[in-house]
């Protein structure tokens, strides 16, 4: 039977909370040392292209003609794309707690991320996602990025919860401090146990 709780919904990063960063800054120095990249210019154009990419305004294609295939290479963009989609793995007791957290509160879940279109898709598909998670209001889809407040204004009004009855969990501080000014119940999140704790304290328990 499921438990009464004042939060409705749960509001996620996916990387750092659900799955590692798909695309940071680690993974860009991999790419430079395994491709034989110079990482500092590789790092400049990324950071001049990343936004618009993450916008949804580039196709991967697109971002990497401007970051790596500016300039003729020994290796083709298709194995490019295949270590850029290797870097992802699962966090697989967050994605428990999520799954657990859903079916004991009838929560509503739903993903607020930083994530371009063809890296979001392959992790929703790859690590089936799309299993316990009810909307993606992901930056390629909407067409906004995380600091921006209106991102979470609009998963507010696709998910119809009250900003009070929602938890957001995310590993970037500000992020977190952004929902947290609508009102939105924040969890800066560190590691699985911290965040455990303080689901707990806003009513969100799980048997261990």
């Amino acid at each position: 039977m499921k438990k009464s709780s004042p939060i409705k919904a749960l509001f996620l990063d996916i990387g750092g909370v659900l799955l590692t960063d798909g695309w940071g800054h680690v993974s860009r120095k991999l790419a430079a040392e395994a491709f034989d990249l110079n990482p500092q210019e590789m790092e400049s154009r990324h950071n001049q292209a990343f936004d618009t990419y993450e916008l949804g305004k580039l196709t991967i294609k697109e971002y990497l003609s401007r970051v790596v295939f500016y300039e003729e290479r020994p290796f083709t963009p298709a194995q490019f794309r295949k270590f850029i989609f290797a870097q992802s793995k699962p966090y697989p007791e967050m994605i428990e707690l999520v799954r657990k957290l859903k079916a004991r509160y009838g929560l509503k879940v739903s993903v607020v991320s930083n994530e371009a279109r063809e890296l979001n898709s392959h992790r929703i598909r790859k690590f089936k996602l799309d299993g316990f998670v009810d909307l993606f209001v992901s930056s390629c889809f909407v067409h906004l990025r995380k600091p921006d407040a209106d991102i979470f204004r609009v998963a507010l009004d696709i998910a119809q919860v009250p900003a009070n009855q929602v938890v957001y969990i995310e590993n970037l501080l500000m992020f977190v401090q952004v929902a947290e000014g609508l009102g939105i119940r924040g969890i800066y999140h560190t590691d699985y146990r911290s965040t455990c704790a303080k689901l707990a304290s806003f009513g969100l328990e799980v048997a261990e």
